[in-house]
């Protein structure tokens, strides 16, 4: 007969809300990224809840219960992409200056669009289609604090330089970064990134370093 072990004073501690609430967010994270790649491939109208619960791992009505129609969904995806925006002019050590915090933002606009090509080509035509144009608007209404906040921030870097009209630079600045990002997230092979940072910079009067040595090709979708 084998050992029996007493366990009638031992008492077994529930999971701490800290972790039940961890455990929640990366089932959420989860299905977020399924989500995201699901609309990717099939686009957000040819994408069904069980599609993305397929991808996941996980039950169908476990996304349900998350996100209880596919438009909390994308709104969801969305509102994270858009944190990851407004998040870029926040300074990082060392920007004490405004040049500093104008070359900071270029560089941490640039190398996010270019490790995020896939949300950013589907943030893209999300914002663009019919479908959808209505869910983008209201996820950008809902943060329209931080927005603000966003906006402010780069006209008064532009204010610091010395610009006639920091809300005309700040828009124009905008404009030109979006631009890239665009470009970008259609010619991924082959759009000269290094040679467009080096020009912003130069352009805005920003330490620059030497320009690449490298040619700059046609954009061409390989």
């Amino acid at each position: 007969m084998g050992t029996v072990i007493d366990l009638s004073g031992v008492r077994l501690s529930p999971r701490s809300a800290q972790v039940n609430r961890e455990m929640r967010e990366q089932s959420q994270q989860r299905i977020l990224e399924a989500a995201l790649l699901a609309f990717a491939e099939r686009g957000y109208e040819g994408t069904t809840i069980a599609q993305i619960a397929e991808r996941a791992g996980v039950a169908r009505g476990l996304v349900s219960y998350y996100f209880p129609a596919k438009e909390k969904l994308l709104q969801a995806l969305l509102g994270q992409a858009l944190d990851g925006i407004l998040a870029l002019t926040d300074p990082a050590e060392g920007e004490d200056t405004p040049d500093l915090r104008l070359a900071g933002i270029i560089d941490r606009t640039l190398g996010s669009a270019a490790n995020t090509i896939g949300v950013q080509r589907l943030v893209l035509c999300l914002m663009l289609q019919p479908g959808t144009r209505e869910i983008f608007v209201g996820v950008e209404a809902a943060k329209a604090d931080a927005v603000e906040k966003f906006e402010r921030r780069l006209q008064e870097i532009f204010a610091a330089r010395g610009a006639e009209d920091p809300a005309l630079e700040e828009v124009l600045f905008r404009s030109v970064l979006e631009g890239v990002i665009f470009k970008l997230a259609v010619y991924p092979e082959t759009y000269p990134l290094a040679a467009v940072r080096h020009r912003l910079l130069t352009m805005y009067g920003l330490p620059a370093g030497d320009p690449p040595d490298e040619p700059v090709r046609p954009l061409r979708s390989t």
